[in-house]
């Protein structure tokens, strides 16, 4: 059997064989990568079916191309581990020291853990993040009521410069928000919380910054837990240290880390791509939109723009058939969501006209691993979308969609930059479109002050940079 290449090369299937390490991959990370990733997939697909090698920053890999297989891989958590432990060739010495990726998969966290503590860890985030992931319960309605003061006082920032005029969605809205409800959930005191914040923009920018930004974050982030320690709240890392008392502050600082992540790169991109599509023109997004039903049209974004492509990688328990390769036990393998959406055996079967879409997109994994922070992170992002279309009066693309610079990672892919004209709906004096005080008690049982104090915003260092974004016109 032989599979041809675009090029018209002939690549036996006797590389089926062969080891990783004895194979010659192509880089996956490529100017063509950063433009056109759906291409770079398809041809990896042409050229090896469901499972092609790569080349990631100088270390071989597999990649999950198929929907299948992505499925095979994510629901075996004990044939597919997570746990750097388990990767062969790192622990044989030959991943390099200064590999680019590996400080992103060195802080061992609940994504990245393996081994038999993950179990206890994830119990606890499961039991940390329920108050705020069950629409019933208190914590979960101030939440909502944060995210939608937190969206309505990014967007009044933004009405500031006038009631019309040009802004960068994804500068002063999509990625900001997130980061604010971040705070709201880890429990900064005042506006504290606002410079770790930013630092969480460097790491995430990975700028010549990015090192001392993490060191900095980790340590705001133990002293955080600290205080915790000693005055609990209503908030996460209260809850997951009341779940998992026998955390470290080091420990701790790591999976509120995490939380930071999860909740704020993914979120913004989701916001910004679901944008996108609505004013791009898709039809059947549009018809979601209008009907109320923003959720569905997150969904059917993330099945053409899902904010994380690749998830960090398992390893193989055993020498194992996977596409049309073995895999050897302690491969890497790195499961593209990306690609397994575009999978023709998978895609062919999902109706691109319905308004109601599929929901076995792989946008939060799937499996016992599936993102614990799923339902949170898609409130988020469903308020945040649907505050824009209901405060903005216009929102237009000040670019050709096919114009729109693209940013990807080994891990996401999002805008660099969302340029829109827009014009603010009138709305009555002092209001900005906010729920009443007397609704917000009546529906969370207790009246609760989610608006920021306004002094203490402007003495923060994201909220300096983003007046200075709607300064500079930006």
């Amino acid at each position: 059997m032989v599979r041809e290449t675009q090029s018209g090369e002939d690549v036996s299937v006797e590389l089926a064989g062969a080891r990783l390490e004895e194979m010659s991959p192509e880089p996956l990370l490529t100017r063509d990568y950063e433009t056109r990733p759906s291409l770079v997939y398809e041809r990896l697909r042409q050229r090896h079916g469901a499972v092609a090698p790569v080349d990631l920053l100088g270390v071989p890999a597999w990649l999950v191309l198929g929907y299948r297989e992505a499925l095979q891989v994510l629901q075996d958590d004990a044939g597919w581990p997570k746990g750097l432990e388990n990767w062969r060739a790192r622990t044989e010495g030959r991943v390099p020291a200064d590999w680019p990726l590996g400080p992103s998969l060195e802080v061992n966290h609940v994504l990245i853990q393996g081994g038999p503590g993950y179990r206890t860890l994830r119990t606890a985030w499961d039991q940390a993040l329920k108050p705020f992931q069950d629409p019933r319960n208190p914590q979960a309605k101030r939440l909502k009521w944060a995210v939608t003061a937190y969206a309505d006082e990014l967007i009044t920032l933004m009405g500031e410069a006038g009631g019309t005029g040009l802004a960068d969605l994804s500068a002063q809205f999509s990625r900001p928000l997130p980061l604010m409800v971040a705070s709201h959930l880890l429990g900064f005191p005042g506006s504290q919380g606002d410079d770790a914040l930013m630092d969480m923009w460097r790491v995430l920018d990975a700028g010549p910054d990015a090192g001392p930004a993490l060191d900095r974050l980790l340590g705001a982030l133990a002293e955080l837990g600290e205080l915790k320690l000693k005055t609990p709240g209503e908030d996460f890392p209260s809850y997951l240290l009341a779940a998992h008392p026998d955390l470290s502050l080091d420990e701790l600082a790591r999976e509120l880390f995490m939380l930071l992540g999860m909740t704020s790169d993914h979120v913004g991109i989701l916001v910004s791509n679901t944008v996108v599509e609505v004013l791009s023109g898709e039809d059947s997004v549009r018809a979601s939109l209008s009907a109320g039903m923003v959720r569905e049209a997150m969904n059917r974004v993330v099945m053409r723009k899902p904010p994380l492509v690749n998830f960090v990688p398992r390893f193989a328990a055993e020498d194992t058939r996977l596409g049309e390769y073995t895999i050897r036990a302690g491969d890497p393998v790195w499961v593209s969501s990306a690609a397994a959406h575009a999978d023709p055996l998978f895609a062919d079967h999902v109706a691109p006209s319905t308004t109601v879409s599929t929901r076995a997109h792989l946008s939060w994994g799937a499996g016992p691993r599936q993102c614990p922070a799923r339902e949170l992170a898609s409130t988020v992002a469903a308020v945040g979308v649907g505050r824009l279309f209901e405060r903005f009066a216009h929102l237009d693309l000040a670019l050709p969609v096919d114009q729109l610079p693209w940013r990807s990672s080994p891990f996401m892919r999002g805008l660099r930059s969302l340029p829109v004209r827009y014009e603010l709906a009138p709305t009555p004096h002092g209001s900005a479109g906010k729920p009443s005080e007397a609704a917000e008690a009546e529906d969370t049982g207790t009246a609760v002050t989610v608006t920021p104090d306004a002094s203490a915003r402007q003495r923060s260092s994201l909220w300096r940079y983003l007046t200075g974004l709607i300064r500079s016109g930006r």
